[in-house]
Protein backbone atom coordinates (compact mmCIF):
# COMPACT_ATOMS: atom_id res chain seq x y z
CA UNK A 1 0.00 0.00 0.00
CA UNK A 2 1.26 3.49 -0.90
CA UNK A 3 0.70 6.44 1.38
CA UNK A 4 -0.29 9.95 0.28
CA UNK A 5 0.12 12.77 2.77
CA UNK A 6 -2.13 15.79 2.11
CA UNK A 7 -1.24 18.98 3.98
CA UNK A 8 -4.31 21.21 4.13
CA UNK A 9 -8.02 20.47 3.84
CA UNK A 10 -9.33 23.90 2.84
CA UNK A 11 -11.82 24.83 0.12
CA UNK A 12 -9.47 24.12 -2.77
CA UNK A 13 -8.69 20.62 -1.44
CA UNK A 14 -12.28 19.29 -1.39
CA UNK A 15 -12.38 17.72 -4.84
CA UNK A 16 -8.77 16.55 -4.56
CA UNK A 17 -9.51 14.62 -1.37
CA UNK A 18 -12.64 13.10 -2.89
CA UNK A 19 -10.71 12.02 -6.00
CA UNK A 20 -7.95 10.40 -3.94
CA UNK A 21 -10.43 8.54 -1.75
CA UNK A 22 -12.50 7.41 -4.75
CA UNK A 23 -9.36 5.97 -6.37
CA UNK A 24 -7.70 4.67 -3.20
CA UNK A 25 -8.94 1.08 -3.28
CA UNK A 26 -8.22 0.50 -6.96
CA UNK A 27 -4.70 1.95 -6.65
CA UNK A 28 -4.03 0.63 -3.13
CA UNK A 29 -3.52 4.05 -1.50
CA UNK A 30 -3.90 5.28 2.06
CA UNK A 31 -4.77 8.99 2.30
CA UNK A 32 -3.47 10.78 5.38
CA UNK A 33 -4.90 14.28 5.83
CA UNK A 34 -3.63 17.08 8.06
CA UNK A 35 -5.31 20.40 8.81
CA UNK A 36 -5.36 22.81 11.73
CA UNK A 37 -9.15 22.43 11.70
CA UNK A 38 -9.49 18.83 12.89
CA UNK A 39 -13.27 18.76 12.47
CA UNK A 40 -12.95 19.96 8.88
CA UNK A 41 -10.39 17.25 8.12
CA UNK A 42 -12.65 14.56 9.57
CA UNK A 43 -15.59 15.83 7.48
CA UNK A 44 -13.47 15.65 4.31
CA UNK A 45 -12.33 12.07 5.06
CA UNK A 46 -15.70 10.87 6.35
CA UNK A 47 -15.85 7.18 7.18
CA UNK A 48 -13.68 6.07 4.28
CA UNK A 49 -11.56 3.05 5.19
CA UNK A 50 -8.65 4.40 3.10
CA UNK A 51 -8.60 7.81 4.77
CA UNK A 52 -7.09 8.92 8.07
CA UNK A 53 -6.74 12.27 9.83
CA UNK A 54 -3.33 12.87 11.40
CA UNK A 55 -3.14 15.17 14.40
CA UNK A 56 -0.09 17.42 14.16
CA UNK A 57 0.77 20.98 13.20
CA UNK A 58 1.81 21.02 9.55
CA UNK A 59 3.95 24.08 10.26
CA UNK A 60 5.93 22.21 12.92
CA UNK A 61 9.02 21.11 11.00
CA UNK A 62 9.91 18.13 13.19
CA UNK A 63 6.37 16.70 13.17
CA UNK A 64 5.98 17.39 9.47
CA UNK A 65 9.25 15.69 8.54
CA UNK A 66 8.31 12.59 10.52
CA UNK A 67 4.99 12.31 8.63
CA UNK A 68 6.71 12.94 5.28
CA UNK A 69 9.21 10.14 5.98
CA UNK A 70 6.29 7.74 6.32
CA UNK A 71 4.66 8.82 3.04
CA UNK A 72 5.31 7.92 -0.60
CA UNK A 73 3.94 11.20 -1.94
CA UNK A 74 3.22 14.58 -0.34
CA UNK A 75 0.63 17.09 -1.59
CA UNK A 76 0.93 20.56 -0.10
CA UNK A 77 -2.27 22.61 -0.14
CA UNK A 78 -0.78 25.01 2.39
CA UNK A 79 -0.33 28.70 1.55
CA UNK A 80 2.35 29.07 -1.14
CA UNK A 81 4.89 30.68 1.18
CA UNK A 82 5.24 27.37 3.04
CA UNK A 83 5.91 25.19 -0.02
CA UNK A 84 9.71 25.62 -0.08
CA UNK A 85 9.99 24.44 3.52
CA UNK A 86 7.86 21.40 2.75
CA UNK A 87 10.01 20.80 -0.35
CA UNK A 88 13.20 20.83 1.73
CA UNK A 89 11.71 18.17 4.00
CA UNK A 90 10.72 16.08 0.97
CA UNK A 91 14.27 16.33 -0.36
CA UNK A 92 15.63 15.20 3.01
CA UNK A 93 13.18 12.28 3.13
CA UNK A 94 13.46 11.58 -0.64
CA UNK A 95 9.70 11.79 -1.16
CA UNK A 96 7.82 13.22 -4.14
CA UNK A 97 5.93 16.51 -3.70
CA UNK A 98 3.07 18.22 -5.56
CA UNK A 99 1.95 21.84 -5.14
CA UNK A 100 -0.57 23.85 -7.19
CA UNK A 101 1.31 27.13 -6.75
CA UNK A 102 3.61 29.17 -8.97
CA UNK A 103 7.27 28.20 -8.75
CA UNK A 104 9.02 30.79 -6.60
CA UNK A 105 12.70 31.65 -6.93
CA UNK A 106 13.27 29.75 -3.68
CA UNK A 107 11.58 26.67 -5.10
CA UNK A 108 13.53 26.88 -8.37
CA UNK A 109 16.75 26.94 -6.36
CA UNK A 110 15.92 23.45 -5.04
CA UNK A 111 16.05 21.82 -8.49
CA UNK A 112 19.53 20.33 -8.18
CA UNK A 113 18.86 19.07 -4.67
CA UNK A 114 15.65 17.42 -5.89
CA UNK A 115 17.58 15.80 -8.75
CA UNK A 116 20.15 14.42 -6.32
CA UNK A 117 17.37 13.10 -4.09
CA UNK A 118 15.76 11.45 -7.11
CA UNK A 119 12.37 13.03 -6.47
CA UNK A 120 9.71 14.93 -8.40
CA UNK A 121 8.60 18.34 -7.15
CA UNK A 122 5.65 19.06 -9.45
CA UNK A 123 4.35 22.63 -9.34
CA UNK A 124 1.72 24.74 -11.11
CA UNK A 125 -0.64 21.80 -11.51
CA UNK A 126 -3.93 23.38 -10.42
CA UNK A 127 -6.10 25.49 -12.71
CA UNK A 128 -4.27 28.81 -13.14
CA UNK A 129 -1.47 27.87 -13.05
CA UNK A 130 -2.04 24.34 -14.25
CA UNK A 131 -4.85 23.61 -16.68
CA UNK A 132 -3.98 26.87 -18.45
CA UNK A 133 -0.44 25.57 -19.10
CA UNK A 134 -1.51 22.12 -20.20
CA UNK A 135 -4.34 23.18 -22.50
CA UNK A 136 -2.16 25.87 -24.09
CA UNK A 137 0.83 23.58 -24.60
CA UNK A 138 -1.36 20.93 -26.19
CA UNK A 139 -2.34 23.35 -28.97
CA UNK A 140 1.08 25.03 -29.22
CA UNK A 141 2.77 21.66 -29.67
CA UNK A 142 0.15 20.68 -32.27
CA UNK A 143 0.70 23.90 -34.26
CA UNK A 144 4.47 23.39 -34.21
CA UNK A 145 4.23 19.71 -35.16
CA UNK A 146 2.16 20.62 -38.20
CA UNK A 147 4.72 23.19 -39.35
CA UNK A 148 2.90 26.27 -38.15
CA UNK A 149 4.48 29.44 -36.75
CA UNK A 150 2.71 31.00 -33.78
CA UNK A 151 2.40 34.80 -33.91
CA UNK A 152 -0.03 35.59 -31.10
CA UNK A 153 -1.19 33.91 -27.92
CA UNK A 154 -3.79 35.39 -25.58
CA UNK A 155 -5.07 33.58 -22.52
CA UNK A 156 -7.67 34.46 -19.88
CA UNK A 157 -9.05 32.75 -16.79
CA UNK A 158 -11.66 33.76 -14.25
CA UNK A 159 -13.39 32.33 -11.22
CA UNK A 160 -16.98 33.58 -11.46
CA UNK A 161 -20.53 32.73 -10.46
CA UNK A 162 -22.67 30.32 -12.50
CA UNK A 163 -25.51 31.99 -14.44
CA UNK A 164 -28.16 30.22 -12.34
CA UNK A 165 -26.64 31.69 -9.13
CA UNK A 166 -25.92 35.14 -10.56
CA UNK A 167 -28.31 37.19 -8.44
CA UNK A 168 -26.49 40.44 -7.66
CA UNK A 169 -25.65 43.56 -9.71
CA UNK A 170 -21.90 42.84 -9.58
CA UNK A 171 -22.39 39.50 -11.38
CA UNK A 172 -19.72 38.15 -9.03
CA UNK A 173 -19.23 36.20 -5.80
CA UNK A 174 -16.06 35.12 -4.05
CA UNK A 175 -14.98 31.65 -5.10
CA UNK A 176 -11.38 32.13 -3.95
CA UNK A 177 -9.46 34.13 -1.38
CA UNK A 178 -11.24 37.52 -1.09
CA UNK A 179 -7.99 39.24 -0.10
CA UNK A 180 -6.44 38.30 -3.45
CA UNK A 181 -9.42 39.79 -5.28
CA UNK A 182 -9.22 43.09 -3.40
CA UNK A 183 -5.46 43.40 -3.96
CA UNK A 184 -5.47 42.08 -7.54
CA UNK A 185 -3.06 43.86 -9.85
CA UNK A 186 -1.08 45.65 -7.16
CA UNK A 187 2.67 45.41 -6.71
CA UNK A 188 3.97 46.23 -10.17
CA UNK A 189 3.30 47.00 -13.80
CA UNK A 190 1.29 44.64 -15.97
CA UNK A 191 3.62 43.73 -18.84
CA UNK A 192 2.91 42.13 -22.21
CA UNK A 193 3.90 42.45 -25.85
CA UNK A 194 1.85 43.30 -28.96
CA UNK A 195 3.35 43.03 -32.45
CA UNK A 196 6.83 43.20 -30.91
CA UNK A 197 5.98 46.35 -28.94
CA UNK A 198 6.33 46.05 -25.17
CA UNK A 199 3.32 47.38 -23.29
CA UNK A 200 3.00 48.37 -19.64
CA UNK A 201 -0.09 49.15 -17.58
CA UNK A 202 0.25 50.69 -14.10
CA UNK A 203 -2.17 49.63 -11.39
CA UNK A 204 -4.21 52.85 -11.49
CA UNK A 205 -5.06 52.17 -15.17
CA UNK A 206 -5.32 48.39 -15.06
CA UNK A 207 -9.11 48.11 -14.83
CA UNK A 208 -9.63 50.70 -17.55
CA UNK A 209 -7.71 48.78 -20.24
CA UNK A 210 -9.99 45.88 -21.04
CA UNK A 211 -10.20 43.11 -23.64
CA UNK A 212 -13.80 42.10 -24.56
CA UNK A 213 -14.62 38.42 -25.03
CA UNK A 214 -17.81 36.62 -25.95
CA UNK A 215 -18.28 32.91 -25.25
CA UNK A 216 -21.22 31.33 -27.02
CA UNK A 217 -23.94 30.35 -24.61
CA UNK A 218 -22.41 32.29 -21.72
CA UNK A 219 -22.35 35.87 -22.97
CA UNK A 220 -19.94 38.76 -22.64
CA UNK A 221 -16.83 38.95 -20.50
CA UNK A 222 -13.97 41.39 -20.11
CA UNK A 223 -10.34 40.64 -19.35
CA UNK A 224 -7.74 42.78 -17.60
CA UNK A 225 -4.00 42.18 -17.85
CA UNK A 226 -2.15 39.94 -15.44
CA UNK A 227 1.01 41.39 -13.96
CA UNK A 228 3.43 39.20 -15.92
CA UNK A 229 2.73 37.84 -19.38
CA UNK A 230 6.28 37.99 -20.69
CA UNK A 231 7.83 35.15 -18.69
CA UNK A 232 5.49 32.68 -20.40
CA UNK A 233 7.38 33.07 -23.65
CA UNK A 234 10.25 30.99 -22.28
CA UNK A 235 7.95 28.76 -20.21
CA UNK A 236 5.99 27.77 -23.32
CA UNK A 237 8.98 27.70 -25.67
CA UNK A 238 7.69 30.63 -27.75
CA UNK A 239 10.48 33.11 -26.95
CA UNK A 240 10.19 35.06 -30.22
CA UNK A 241 6.41 35.35 -30.36
CA UNK A 242 5.38 38.93 -31.35
CA UNK A 243 2.20 39.01 -29.21
CA UNK A 244 1.51 37.43 -25.84
CA UNK A 245 -1.09 38.53 -23.30
CA UNK A 246 -2.48 36.81 -20.21
CA UNK A 247 -5.39 38.19 -18.26
CA UNK A 248 -8.15 37.67 -15.72
CA UNK A 249 -11.81 37.43 -16.75
CA UNK A 250 -14.77 39.20 -15.20
CA UNK A 251 -18.32 39.83 -16.35
CA UNK A 252 -18.98 42.94 -18.44
CA UNK A 253 -18.82 46.21 -16.44
CA UNK A 254 -17.34 44.60 -13.32
CA UNK A 255 -13.92 46.10 -14.00
CA UNK A 256 -15.33 49.54 -14.76
CA UNK A 257 -17.12 49.51 -11.42
CA UNK A 258 -14.10 48.08 -9.59
CA UNK A 259 -11.99 50.86 -11.05
CA UNK A 260 -14.03 53.31 -8.96
CA UNK A 261 -12.61 51.70 -5.81
CA UNK A 262 -9.11 51.93 -7.27
CA UNK A 263 -9.47 55.58 -8.27
CA UNK A 264 -10.83 56.55 -4.87
CA UNK A 265 -8.03 54.71 -3.04
CA UNK A 266 -10.24 52.17 -1.29
CA UNK A 267 -8.06 49.21 -2.34
CA UNK A 268 -4.93 50.66 -0.76
CA UNK A 269 -3.29 48.33 1.76
CA UNK A 270 -0.35 50.45 2.87
CA UNK A 271 -1.69 52.55 5.73
CA UNK A 272 -4.27 51.91 8.50
CA UNK A 273 -7.11 54.41 8.68
CA UNK A 274 -7.68 56.49 11.79
CA UNK A 275 -10.33 55.06 14.12
CA UNK A 276 -11.06 52.32 11.58
CA UNK A 277 -12.99 50.24 14.12
CA UNK A 278 -15.58 53.04 14.41
CA UNK A 279 -16.10 53.64 10.69
CA UNK A 280 -19.47 52.79 9.18
CA UNK A 281 -19.59 52.02 5.44
CA UNK A 282 -20.86 55.58 4.91
CA UNK A 283 -17.98 57.08 6.91
CA UNK A 284 -15.56 54.87 5.01
CA UNK A 285 -16.56 55.92 1.50
CA UNK A 286 -17.00 59.55 2.55
CA UNK A 287 -13.38 59.59 3.73
CA UNK A 288 -12.34 59.31 0.07
CA UNK A 289 -14.73 61.96 -1.24
CA UNK A 290 -14.34 65.76 -1.12
CA UNK A 291 -15.62 67.80 1.82
CA UNK A 292 -18.79 69.56 0.70
CA UNK A 293 -20.88 70.73 3.62
CA UNK A 294 -24.19 71.00 1.78
CA UNK A 295 -23.91 67.89 -0.38
CA UNK A 296 -24.85 64.34 0.63
CA UNK A 297 -22.43 61.43 0.42
CA UNK A 298 -24.63 59.91 -2.28
CA UNK A 299 -24.52 63.07 -4.40
CA UNK A 300 -20.76 63.44 -3.98
CA UNK A 301 -20.33 59.85 -5.07
CA UNK A 302 -22.59 60.30 -8.09
CA UNK A 303 -20.57 63.37 -9.04
CA UNK A 304 -17.39 61.29 -8.84
CA UNK A 305 -18.92 58.63 -11.07
CA UNK A 306 -19.84 61.18 -13.72
CA UNK A 307 -22.39 60.71 -16.46
CA UNK A 308 -20.56 57.85 -18.18
CA UNK A 309 -20.54 55.67 -15.05
CA UNK A 310 -23.72 56.79 -13.32
CA UNK A 311 -25.48 53.60 -14.43
CA UNK A 312 -23.16 51.72 -12.05
CA UNK A 313 -24.46 53.52 -8.94
CA UNK A 314 -26.87 50.70 -8.09
CA UNK A 315 -23.92 48.33 -7.58
CA UNK A 316 -22.40 50.46 -4.84
CA UNK A 317 -25.75 51.15 -3.21
CA UNK A 318 -26.45 47.39 -3.16
CA UNK A 319 -23.18 46.81 -1.28
CA UNK A 320 -24.51 48.99 1.53
CA UNK A 321 -21.75 51.57 1.13
CA UNK A 322 -24.06 54.40 2.19
CA UNK A 323 -25.37 52.67 5.33
CA UNK A 324 -24.62 54.45 8.58
CA UNK A 325 -26.04 52.14 11.24
CA UNK A 326 -23.24 49.75 12.19
CA UNK A 327 -19.45 50.07 12.13
CA UNK A 328 -17.58 47.81 9.70
CA UNK A 329 -15.71 46.65 12.80
CA UNK A 330 -12.07 46.07 11.91
CA UNK A 331 -9.39 47.45 14.24
CA UNK A 332 -6.35 49.25 12.82
CA UNK A 333 -7.49 48.41 9.29
CA UNK A 334 -6.26 49.58 5.92
CA UNK A 335 -8.79 50.67 3.28
CA UNK A 336 -8.34 47.32 1.52
CA UNK A 337 -9.13 45.41 4.71
CA UNK A 338 -12.28 47.45 5.33
CA UNK A 339 -13.42 47.03 1.73
CA UNK A 340 -12.79 43.29 1.97
CA UNK A 341 -14.97 43.07 5.09
CA UNK A 342 -17.82 44.89 3.33
CA UNK A 343 -17.57 42.74 0.22
CA UNK A 344 -17.41 39.44 2.13
CA UNK A 345 -20.73 40.34 3.73
CA UNK A 346 -22.41 40.73 0.34
CA UNK A 347 -20.56 38.63 -2.24
CA UNK A 348 -20.44 35.31 -0.39
CA UNK A 349 -21.62 32.05 -1.93
CA UNK A 350 -25.02 31.00 -0.59
CA UNK A 351 -25.50 27.33 0.40
CA UNK A 352 -27.19 26.42 -2.90
CA UNK A 353 -24.99 28.56 -5.16
CA UNK A 354 -22.79 27.18 -7.91
CA UNK A 355 -19.65 28.86 -9.17
CA UNK A 356 -18.14 28.85 -12.65
CA UNK A 357 -14.56 28.65 -13.91
CA UNK A 358 -13.95 30.16 -17.34
CA UNK A 359 -10.77 29.69 -19.40
CA UNK A 360 -10.21 31.14 -22.87
CA UNK A 361 -7.24 30.93 -25.27
CA UNK A 362 -6.58 32.51 -28.65
CA UNK A 363 -3.82 31.32 -31.00
CA UNK A 364 -2.92 33.10 -34.25
CA UNK A 365 -0.42 31.40 -36.55
CA UNK A 366 0.68 30.94 -40.13
CA UNK A 367 0.94 27.63 -41.90
CA UNK A 368 1.61 27.06 -45.61
CA UNK A 369 1.55 30.84 -46.15
CA UNK A 370 -1.98 31.09 -44.75
CA UNK A 371 -3.20 32.78 -41.57
CA UNK A 372 -5.10 30.71 -39.04
CA UNK A 373 -6.77 31.32 -35.69
CA UNK A 374 -7.83 28.87 -33.02
CA UNK A 375 -10.10 29.81 -30.12
CA UNK A 376 -10.21 27.31 -27.26
CA UNK A 377 -12.59 27.77 -24.31
CA UNK A 378 -13.60 25.83 -21.24
CA UNK A 379 -16.50 26.38 -18.86
CA UNK A 380 -16.65 24.34 -15.65
CA UNK A 381 -19.65 24.64 -13.33
CA UNK A 382 -19.47 23.78 -9.66
CA UNK A 383 -21.60 21.11 -8.04
CA UNK A 384 -22.27 22.89 -4.76
CA UNK A 385 -20.62 25.13 -2.16
CA UNK A 386 -18.06 22.44 -1.28
CA UNK A 387 -17.21 20.88 -4.63
CA UNK A 388 -16.96 24.16 -6.46
CA UNK A 389 -15.69 24.62 -10.01
CA UNK A 390 -12.61 26.20 -8.45
CA UNK A 391 -12.04 23.20 -6.16
CA UNK A 392 -12.58 20.77 -9.06
CA UNK A 393 -10.23 22.52 -11.48
CA UNK A 394 -7.55 22.97 -8.81
CA UNK A 395 -7.86 19.56 -7.16
CA UNK A 396 -8.51 17.10 -9.98
CA UNK A 397 -5.27 17.78 -11.91
CA UNK A 398 -3.35 17.28 -8.66
CA UNK A 399 -5.11 14.00 -8.02
CA UNK A 400 -4.48 12.73 -11.55
CA UNK A 401 -0.78 13.66 -11.53
CA UNK A 402 -0.50 11.91 -8.14
CA UNK A 403 -1.58 8.72 -9.87
CA UNK A 404 0.92 9.23 -12.70
CA UNK A 405 3.78 9.76 -10.23
CA UNK A 406 2.92 6.80 -8.00
CA UNK A 407 2.52 4.55 -11.04
CA UNK A 408 5.99 5.53 -12.24
CA UNK A 409 4.72 7.20 -15.43
CA UNK A 410 6.84 10.35 -15.05
CA UNK A 411 10.55 9.67 -15.43
CA UNK A 412 11.88 13.23 -15.04
CA UNK A 413 13.13 14.38 -11.65
CA UNK A 414 13.67 17.79 -10.06
CA UNK A 415 11.45 20.87 -9.91
CA UNK A 416 8.97 20.36 -12.76
CA UNK A 417 6.00 21.92 -14.54
CA UNK A 418 3.35 19.93 -16.47
CA UNK A 419 4.49 21.10 -19.91
CA UNK A 420 5.41 17.81 -21.61
CA UNK A 421 2.86 15.86 -23.65
CA UNK A 422 3.33 12.62 -21.70
CA UNK A 423 2.26 14.53 -18.57
CA UNK A 424 -0.51 16.79 -19.84
CA UNK A 425 -2.16 14.39 -22.31
CA UNK A 426 -3.35 11.82 -19.73
CA UNK A 427 -4.35 14.60 -17.33
CA UNK A 428 -6.42 16.50 -19.89
CA UNK A 429 -7.93 13.23 -21.11
CA UNK A 430 -9.08 12.20 -17.64
CA UNK A 431 -10.30 15.72 -16.82
CA UNK A 432 -12.69 15.46 -19.77
CA UNK A 433 -14.45 12.61 -17.96
CA UNK A 434 -15.24 15.10 -15.18
CA UNK A 435 -16.70 17.69 -17.55
CA UNK A 436 -13.52 19.74 -17.74
CA UNK A 437 -12.84 19.93 -21.46
CA UNK A 438 -12.13 22.56 -24.10
CA UNK A 439 -14.24 23.53 -27.07
CA UNK A 440 -11.89 24.30 -29.95
CA UNK A 441 -12.93 26.43 -32.93
CA UNK A 442 -10.98 27.54 -35.98
CA UNK A 443 -12.01 31.06 -36.95
CA UNK A 444 -11.19 33.78 -39.41
CA UNK A 445 -8.20 35.68 -38.06
CA UNK A 446 -9.13 38.80 -36.11
CA UNK A 447 -6.75 41.65 -36.86
CA UNK A 448 -7.77 43.62 -33.76
CA UNK A 449 -4.86 44.11 -31.38
CA UNK A 450 -4.60 44.80 -27.69
CA UNK A 451 -3.28 48.32 -27.20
Amino acid sequence: MKSILVLGAGMSASSLIRYLLNNAVENDWMINLVDQDIELAHRKIGNHTRGKVLHFDALNQAARLKAIEEADLVISMLPAKFHPEVAKDCITAKKHLITPSYVSAEMKALHQDALKAGIIIMNEIGVDPGIDHMSAMQIIHKIKSEGGTLHAFRSFCGGLIAPESDDNPWNYKFTWNPRNVVLAGQGGLATFIVNNEYKYIPYHRLFGRLFPINIEGFGDFEGYANRDSLSYRSTYGIDNIPTIFRGTLRRKDFCTAWNVFVELGMTDNSLPMENSEQLTPRNFINAFLPYRENQSVEDKFKSFLGETRLHLYERFEWLGLFDNENPIGVDNATPAQLLEKILIGKLVLNPDDKDMLVMYHEFEYTQNDKNHKIVSSMICLGEDKTHTAMAKTVGLPIGIVSKLILNGEISERGVLLPLQAHIYEPILSELSHYGISFLENRLEQNSENIT
